[in-house]
């Protein structure tokens, strides 16, 4: 599930390592989550799969200035720039981090409760504007909460259609902070983007309360829109920030 995707942390701690909001320790501590462990292979500089706090390490001594967020999916390749064989992979894995500077992208498999991460060329792909994607997403919930509601879908799951419904409470919990040096807006965004793929994945199960066809189509024409539309500004959040 992608509120959960190791490429998010990656991303986000990272980004605050490289600024220098964090120490390569509590980014690496932090990336690990509740994983019991992450290794990168293919660095050019250690030949063997390296530990977090070592991979870390060398992306920065490799010139890494930021990282980028990328969630691609068939027909929307949202945060990759190339080249063919980089996109290729991160598609298939529906996730993928880029580190600008260093020319590199990180492609994570998860095995069992590890990550191990493979180190392929990448280019970087251009600032996503969070205003814009915010704006989209925002449009895109509410679309989605009037489709489903219109077909009922209370009767499916109530949990998930007052989620949908009541988009004042979304995005206002704990456990969906950035690292340090996202400011409040950018949190903010990534807390609702991250409860609206949750929403998504999980309404995307089955066919809901949907009787006919065309309902069921109609409610997962509205979902696959949303989860789009959440993954952008996800993306978009989550990208190199400036030092406050």
């Amino acid at each position: 599930m992608l509120t959960t995707a190791a490429s998010v942390r990656f991303t986000v701690w990272t980004n605050a390592m490289l600024a220098g909001t964090c120490d390569p320790d509590t980014a690496a501590h932090r990336i690990l989550g509740a994983d019991v462990g992450h290794h990168v292979a293919g660095l050019a500089a250690h030949p063997e799969p390296a530990t977090l706090p070592v991979a870390l390490n060398l992306l920065r001594a490799a010139g890494a200035r930021e990282a980028y967020l990328a969630l691609p999916v068939p027909g929307d390749p949202i945060g990759l720039a190339g080249p063919p064989a980089f996109n290729e992979s991160a598609l298939e894995a529906g996730e993928a981090v880029v580190l600008a500077g260093a020319g590199i992208g990180l492609i994570p498999a998860y095995v069992g409760p590890a990550v191990q991460w493979s180190v392929l060329t990448a280019q970087t792909p251009p600032p996503a504007d969070l205003g814009e994607a915010d704006r989209g997403l925002r449009a895109a919930l509410i679309d989605a909460a009037e489709s489903l509601a219109a077909l009922d879908v209370a009767r499916w799951k109530p949990e998930i259609a007052d989620a949908l419904i009541d988009i004042r409470k979304i995005g206002q919990g704990k456990g969906d902070d950035l690292a340090p040096g996202y400011d409040a807006r950018a949190v903010k965004a990534a807390a609702t983007a991250r409860r609206c793929l949750a929403i998504a994945d999980a309404a995307l199960e089955d066919d809901g309360a949907a009787v006919t066809g065309a309902e069921a189509d109609a409610r997962r024409r509205a979902l696959t829109e949303l989860a789009a539309s959440a993954r952008r500004a996800l993306v978009a959040a989550c990208g190199p920030f400036a030092p406050q």
